[in-house]
């Protein structure tokens, strides 16, 4: 099954050219953990901590073009990061990467090496199609491990289905949609910003396929791209 993905009038009107890639794996096995995502996170956090330092980190230009992006939605990036930077920081603090799922965790591991945000999603549980817009005016969110829902902004982004906003984009997913060890089908999904490209984002996709497929098994399908600005524009 192919998803579809439309932009709202006005997020297209304020961030032209802003894209994301969305990508799925079928048949997979979730797991609380294995060998295969210890020895994944162990190359993982071996290759980012010999090619970034906490110093220098906030002149990435992918760390800036999210920075930037979150100022222009109101969001202090400072004390709520985007997600890929927030992933890498702990690594570059000595912390542990999370043990979450193994599927969870692998997509992380895609997000910590590309700087992208990603967000995974149980496929059973979407009612496509998918919208991105702002929220609207205290529209109720349940992020992850929430016990009660908050009130959004208008100036968020959010990535809806027909039902409920599952992302605050690019940074916390509902509790809703999240993986399970029940979950045998994933959309994964990375979030562009002002500057990042499409090869960018679809790499991080791939990767994210890639190192779910390594520890969860399955079948790689689908890759597509959204960018709010059409093709030939």
């Amino acid at each position: 099954m192919s998803i579809d993905l439309y932009w709202s009038d006005d997020v297209v009107r304020k961030f032209p050219g802003l894209a994301v890639a969305i990508g799925n794996i079928t048949n997979v096995s979730v797991e609380k953990e294995n060998n295969k995502i210890k020895e994944l996170k162990e190359s993982v956090c071996k290759e980012v901590l010999s090619k970034y330092s906490l110093d220098t980190l906030k002149d990435n230009p992918i760390v800036r073009a999210y920075r930037d992006l979150y100022w222009r939605i109101g969001i202090d990036p400072t004390k709520t990061r985007p997600s890929g930077e927030a992933l890498l920081r702990r690594v570059l603090r000595g912390n542990p990467v999370p043990t979450l799922l193994t599927a969870v965790d692998a997509y992380n591991l895609a997000s910590i090496k590309t700087i992208i945000p990603i967000s995974g999603f149980d496929m059973a549980r979407l009612h496509p199609p998918l919208n991105i817009r702002f929220a609207r005016k205290d529209e109720e969110f349940m992020g992850i491990g929430a016990t009660k829902p908050i009130k959004l902004d208008e100036r968020m982004l959010v990535l809806t289905d027909s039902e409920r906003v599952l992302c605050i984009y690019p940074h916390r997913d509902s509790e809703h949609t999240k993986i399970t060890e029940d979950t045998k089908e994933i959309l994964i999904v990375a979030y562009g910003a002002q500057g990042i490209g499409r090869q960018q984002l679809e790499d991080a996709v791939q990767l994210a396929l890639k190192y779910i497929n390594t520890v969860c098994g399955g079948k790689i399908g689908f890759i597509r791209f959204f960018s709010s600005v059409p093709a030939g524009v």
